[in-house]
């Protein structure tokens, strides 16, 4: 095999891409300051234990593990920052009242999440730590909803569910772990005949619930469906009026709803959301609430959020057109390297061209050129 080829699912970033993923990250952390998020930098590699814990099956499946040489312990490379976030709000922070975070950094993933995706997404993402109530679930949502604004995604749509709607249909039936999981894939691929097998040997009320989320996916209509074809429990009710309300503060965005989507994370308790986008082929945000995240590191406490892949972002929108840059000639003169600095201070891309290469094409496509003119340098347009 060819020392340079990379493993499956493994991609360079060449400059025009990068270029574009790097404005998009810009914006997307600019956006969430503007909200009041505080940028943290969790570390790409961990302790095992510490970054697994409490994360789930599906987290642990999807991380690299390795021995670390220093001190022999099992080292984890992060397949999701959310776990990490969690552990610097619980101990590094620690702080009484709200706290907005937010980051952007590769994690890595043992398996691509699906047939054309990276197997090192660039993950956005932002929580908020510290409020039960529903104006956090809004607030992450809307922020979501501006991010994609900002760096232009057209006419997005967001897909709302609430993990507690299942999480109350199985509430005292006993499920083990690996029937759980092949009971949450069945809903969320709407395969009714295998979730009719699973759960064969449930209560009638739990088996028919679970049966009608297999049909419970479209616009407002499908929360009034709920109401009849669910059992009136307490926690089924209040996700259902939830979900109306968040929907109902929404103006302008394109709603609905798939009761039986379980994809993600294991975390979530509660409201969640998906973010879709023509073009792509997945969900571009998923986020929701995961009161439970920060229980394992000793504090528990209310938390939501969303994250994103920003590379999956560029594949959706056209390219950028380039700023215009400047070419300069190469030359000793202090004169010029003064001019030069200048206009790089102002902001300018000023590209010097090396001896012998004038005719070569670069990736800022200069569209002036420092020349100069009774003694001075100035810009002139080639």
């Amino acid at each position: 095999m060819s020392a340079w080829v990379l493993p499956d699912h493994i991609a360079d970033v060449l400059p025009s891409e990068a270029r574009h993923i790097e404005e998009l990250r810009r914006s997307l952390l600019d956006t969430a300051r503007c909200y009041g998020y505080e940028l943290v930098m969790p570390p790409l590699l961990e302790h095992l234990e510490s970054l697994l814990t409490g994360a789930g099956a599906a987290l642990d499946l999807q991380t690299f593990k390795l021995v670390d040489q220093l001190s022999g312990r099992m080292m984890g490379l992060r397949a999701d920052s959310t776990p990490q976030v969690a552990r610097i709000d619980a101990h590094l922070l620690n702080r009484p009242g709200v706290t907005r975070l937010c980051y952007c950094g590769p994690v890595l993933h043992t398996r691509p999440g699906a047939p054309h995706a990276s197997r090192e997404p660039l993950q956005f993402g932002a929580e908020i730590y510290g409020h039960a109530g529903l104006e956090a679930d809004l607030e992450i949502l809307m922020l979501a909803l501006d991010c994609l604004k900002v760096v232009k995604v057209a006419s997005p749509s967001v897909d709302l569910a609430d993990a507690r709607i299942v999480h109350a249909l199985l509430k005292g039936v006993p499920v083990e772990i690996a029937l759980a999981e092949q009971i949450y894939a069945a809903l969320a691929a709407k395969d009714a005949s295998e979730l009719s097998v699973l759960t064969k040997k449930f209560p009638s009320s739990s088996r028919q619930g679970l049966l009608a989320l297999v049909q419970l996916y479209g616009d407002e209509k499908v929360l009034l469906e709920a109401e009849k074809a669910l059992q009136p429990l307490p926690a089924i009710t209040e996700s259902l009026s939830n979900l109306k309300w968040l929907a109902s503060q929404l103006d302008g965005a394109k709603v609905s709803f798939d009761l039986a989507d379980l994809r993600g994370y294991a975390y979530y308790t509660g409201t969640r959301f998906s973010i879709y986008a023509a073009g792509a082929s997945d969900a571009l945000v998923r986020g929701g609430r995961y009161d439970e995240v920060g229980a394992v590191f000793g504090r528990n406490r209310p938390a939501a959020g969303f994250s994103l892949d920003v590379k999956a972002l560029v594949g959706v929108l056209p390219a950028r057109p380039l700023r215009a840059a400047i070419r300069a000639p190469w030359r000793e003169a202090a004169d010029l390297r003064v001019a030069i600095a200048s206009l790089r201070a102002q902001g300018e891309t000023v590209v010097c061209v090396l001896p012998g290469h004038e005719s070569e094409v670069d990736e800022f496509r200069c569209d002036r050129e420092l020349v100069p003119r009774n003694g001075q340098w100035i810009v002139a347009s080639i």
